[in-house]
């Protein structure tokens, strides 16, 4: 299960360095890079270390500048941009050989006849990196220098030294640096290296996507140490970034504990699937060993442990709306009900005036609540986890609050979300604020409002109702004033069918009235495991998205005949978010229009022909996972997080569910 690139890839830097990898360690922390190993983010490192678990996460170790001095002739293994967008040097260019390795990123350096092998991963639970070299073949000793480039900042900043000193003082088999007095010290650790420490800041790095990204794209990092050792063929060298002051600095022990835990996830995923199944692809294990990258652990206070889902990385913390959304096919599709369970139960403990909270600030303190959706689909997260396991014991531990919420709704909570009882359609919605997943917000320019009765929000609404009653007959609880309302949404959820265009309207209701725009939230009222849509209904909406929104990574947020159709994500951040619903693609929405299609044309082999694209685009962009978002127009170029988690989530759910 390899994904693997030679010089054809490697000594092309354009190619190399648009091709990111990405490791983690369960707690939110993680290491990232590009191919190349050239910087080109401020979200790139090797250690971005989760001081407040699984967020403040902080960027300690940027890199190592690596060479290699065999025989008689110096190879430069590293490779850097500088301000003035030269390139040197051009460590790149040794590279013969990379490849991914489970979720491990390997490369070969060729120097002559040698060949030194790197690898790097993380320990599970721990701010702790491993690289390791071996020296694979060689006819004479070969020398190693590792230059440690280290920084300390959160990771959506940027850092000018401006004179910055910290403390680099030698430890037992190598480094420690203090950023200032009360930061969380680094460790720089080897177990057979020579270490010198040093104060050199090198500045002026220059991060071209965040250039194109409209952002601060220079960096400066500080030179804190210098590793050197000399390896016969065969030897091998363990470098360890950690934030503990004793990490396990074998590196063939920790690499096998890694080696079988991924091995574990796939054998999980192996019994979930039906006896009947056919083997499963190369591309579709990578997604399972991706799946478990956003899974971590969270402690919301001293008495609340449990786990939680990160959106995205690099820069995503955990959202209520993702982590519902991402939940059945993270977990249940991986088999594992048990996370699923503890991240249902914990969110519930969040509940407030029938709303989940969509968002745990950076900071860890008081959640927001600023979405219309998260709590709709906890909802359908929890059936599919009630499908899958029968719990009861769950059920009737979180009927209580199901009950309060639909309550809250009915009465009215925060945003003027309401039940308008004149037709039993779901309302939400005031000026500046964005309450669907439709969120981009300017400053005070709400740039999607969607004021009104958007059809997703009522389709999942409705989804919710009827789930609520089956709950209530499982359990013995009072189930018709559930139906009752259910019925009165049904009826009236043909105001959304536009006779004249043959599809849905996206908003009902709002401040202009009804929004006839050709978007892909109506997908939701197909894809759903109850749909207030006739058959006839169902068909034209899975037609009209398959001929104006579908793509090879997703759906198109936006029609393109449409005026306000932006085909291009880019540019600072007022040219980015006002395309990001405007007409840029999305991943995730693969798997909802597979489920719609399959639901329509009853044809799991068609239907799973949509997702073939994905198994390509492992290889591209972040490397073994799934993209946030893709341009509208072609060729549909990949942007946005490099992984990220619903996409995964809904291929492998979609992939499922196309099991013949």
């Amino acid at each position: 299960m390899c994904i693997e690139f030679g010089r054809e890839v490697c000594g092309t830097l354009d190619l190399a360095e648009s091709r990111e990898w990405l490791v983690t360690n369960g707690i939110g922390g993680y290491a990232s890079g590009t191919v190349a190993g050239l910087l080109n983010r401020r979200y790139h490192g090797l250690l971005v270390a989760a001081l407040k678990p699984p967020l403040g996460r902080t960027l300690m170790l940027a890199k190592l500048d690596e060479t290699a001095l065999y025989g008689d002739r110096i190879y430069p293994l590293h490779t850097n941009r500088w301000a003035d967008e030269i390139v040197s040097p051009n460590g790149y260019l040794h590279i013969e050989r990379f490849a991914l390795e489970g979720t491990i990123p390997v490369w070969h350096f060729a120097c002559a006849d040698a060949l030194l092998e790197k690898r790097i991963w993380m320990q599970q639970g721990a701010n702790t990196t491993y690289v390791r070299y071996v020296l694979r073949r060689a006819s004479m000793p070969l020398q190693l220098t590792l230059k440690a480039l280290v920084n300390y900042r959160d990771y959506h900043g940027s850092t000018q030294s401006n004179g910055w000193q910290m403390s680099v003082e030698p430890v037992p088999q190598g480094i420690c640096v203090t950023a200032f007095p009360t930061a969380v010290p680094l460790y720089l650790l080897c177990d057979n290296a020579s270490a010198v420490p040093a104060h050199n800041w090198y500045y002026g790095f220059h991060l071209a996507v965040e250039r194109y990204r409209g952002l601060s794209d220079k960096e400066d990092h500080l030179h804190a140490a210098t590793f050197q050792i000399t390896l016969n063929a065969g030897e091998s060298l363990t470098f360890v970034a950690s934030t503990d002051k004793q990490p396990d600095l074998h590196g063939e022990t920790t690499l096998r504990l890694r080696h079988t835990q991924e091995q574990k996830l796939i054998s999980l995923w192996k019994t979930n699937r039906p006896s009947h199944a056919k083997e499963t692809p190369a591309w579709v294990n990578h997604l399972v060993l991706a799946a478990d990258q956003f899974i971590v652990d969270r402690s919301w206070s001293d008495e609340i442990h449990g786990k939680t889902i990160i959106a995205g990385y690099h820069w995503f913390g955990d959202w209520g709306r993702d982590t519902m959304i991402s939940l059945p096919g993270l977990t249940l599709a991986t088999g594992r009900p048990e996370i699923a369970r503890s991240i249902l139960r914990t969110f519930a403990k969040y509940v407030n005036q029938g709303m989940l909270p969509n968002r745990f600030p950076d900071t860890g303190e008081i959640p927001e609540y600023n979405t219309v959706d998260a709590t709709l689909w906890y909802f359908h997260a929890l059936q599919a986890y009630y499908n899958v396991t029968e719990d009861d014991d769950l059920l009737e531990e979180l009927f209580p609050i199901l009950a309060d919420i639909i309550d809250w709704h009915c009465r009215g909570t925060r945003y003027n979300i309401h039940l308008d009882a004149a037709d039993g359609l779901l309302y939400a919605g005031e000026a500046g604020m964005q309450l669907t997943w439709m969120d981009a917000k300017i400053g005070d320019w709400v740039v999607t409002p969607r004021i009104g009765k958007p059809i997703e929000v009522n389709a999942l609404w409705y989804n919710a109702l009827r789930t609520m009653a089956n709950f209530a007959r499982h359990i013995g609880k009072p189930h018709r004033e559930y139906e009752a309302i259910a019925e009165r949404t049904l009826v009236r959820f043909s105001r959304f069918w536009n006779q004249e265009t043959g599809y849905c309207y996206d908003v009902l209701d709002g401040p202009d009235g009804d929004d006839p725009s050709l978007r892909p939230n109506q997908i939701f009222a197909v894809c759903l495991p109850e749909s207030p849509l006739n058959s006839t209904q169902q068909k034209g909406v899975v037609d009209a998205c398959a001929q104006n929104l579908l793509t090879s990574h997703g759906l198109r947020s936006r029609s393109c005949d449409h005026s306000q159709y932006r085909g291009h994500y880019g540019g600072d951040q007022l040219q980015r978010d006002s395309a990001y619903h405007q007409g840029t693609v999305w991943g995730w929405l693969i798997g909802p229009f597979v489920q719609a299609h399959l639901r329509v044309y009853k044809d799991p082999a068609q239907a799973r022909q949509f997702l073939e694209p994905m198994a390509n685009h492992l290889h591209a962009h972040g490397l073994g996972s799934l993209s946030e978002i893709f341009d509208g127009d072609p060729p549909m170029t990949a942007r946005g997080c490099i992984a990220q988690a619903w996409t995964v989530a809904e291929v492998l759910r979609a992939w499922l569910a196309t099991e013949v």
